[in-house]
């Protein structure tokens, strides 16, 4: 299809919220934290959604579930927390904190298929119990006045493609977005994402659809949408080490020139600023532990890269971390670079 959009996207209406751009950025745990979130919303992006929050933990007020209801409702506008859980009331109890907490969209999650999330019956294995599916997404609704969102797979497995149905009962109890991951929970995330099957949640209602999986380049986008018919395009591990993709996919489905790849210098900048978010977010321990797969990812592919890697991670103070990285941009990589050309 090559970078030939099929006709430019609409906002996506979420109930009374409108988000210019279709572009999501997806809720990802241990990496769509605050940092990141307001990083790729400042790069461009349309909507960034919250690392899911796991709701008894957030009414048992667990440090680190709460840690990830920090938001800022400013730069995130309009701030979307996702929550799990498998407990109707203990789900509509977490969704007011989270809305008290400043949440303008509480996303429901019904697609994650890590095993610790699934063993406790929550996550993607509610597409196993359509009913308690249902009471879920009904408690939410009626507990909060912001729109509710749900995010789930195609189904549990290939024998069992529901999503259609699940998506047809979350509408009519007023769910206003639907997120759909183009996998089976059991693939987890092997094989390539089937946006094709997508097509069948947006035949079977009027709210929004959002297609997921696998979209890391802007042909990806066209593919996908092509596909799906879906009315917008949520991103995950394509923004890993390219928080500024988001914007990117914004200005295509616009149909507004494409920002190019950031310069060294540039790239520089964006890893000094996230860095810098990271480390008075959690504290110089943690921020830099956390800041590693961030780096790494910036890094890939470029000159000599596995050495200044190294280097990061063998240091937990700042001062050195940030002198690696000033070292780095400013003598290794350019000068790798001038040789190869």
């Amino acid at each position: 299809m090559g970078n030939q959009m099929s006709g430019k996207r609409q906002p996506l209406e979420i109930g009374p919220v409108t988000v210019a751009d279709p572009v999501v950025l997806a809720p990802m745990s241990g990496v769509t934290d605050l940092p990141f979130r307001r990083l790729v919303r400042r790069l461009g992006a349309g909507l960034v959604v919250s690392e899911m929050v796991a709701s008894n933990a957030v009414l048992r007020e667990v440090r680190e579930e709460m840690h990830k209801l920090t938001g800022d409702r400013a730069e995130e506008h309009p701030m979307a927390v996702q929550i799990a859980g498998w407990e109707p009331s203990v789900m509509a109890e977490a969704a007011r904190i989270c809305v008290d907490r400043g949440a303008a969209i509480v996303d429901i999650n019904m697609g994650c298929p890590a095993k610790k999330v699934v063993n406790k019956l929550a996550g993607s294995a509610l597409m196993r119990d359509e009913a308690l599916a249902a009471e879920i997404i009904g408690a939410v609704v009626k507990a909060v006045g912001v729109p509710v969102t749900l995010k789930m797979r195609l189904g549990w497995d290939d024998t069992s493609h529901n999503a259609a149905v699940i998506a047809r009962a979350a509408e009519d109890l007023g769910v206003r977005m639907i997120t759909v991951h183009g996998r089976t929970r059991c693939q987890m995330y092997t094989g390539a994402a089937d946006w094709a099957a997508i097509r069948a949640v947006k035949d079977s209602v009027c709210v929004p659809v959002i297609a997921n999986g696998d979209i890391t380049t802007l042909d990806d986008v066209d593919t996908c949408l092509a596909q799906s018919r879906a009315d917008g395009v949520m991103v995950g591990r394509g923004a890993q080490g390219r928080p500024w993709f988001l914007r990117q996919v914004a200005e295509h489905l616009r149909g507004d020139v494409i920002s190019g790849e950031p310069s060294l210098s540039e790239l520089y900048a964006i890893l000094v600023d996230h860095l810098d978010h990271m480390l008075r977010h959690y504290g110089a321990e943690t921020g830099l532990r956390i800041a590693r797969k961030h780096v790494g990812w910036y890094s890939q592919g470029l000159p000599n890269s596995a050495a200044f890697r190294q280097a990061v991670n063998n240091s937990m103070d700042p001062a050195v971390v940030f002198g690696e990285i000033d070292r780095y941009f400013r003598d290794v990589a350019p000068l790798a670079l001038s040789e190869a050309a």
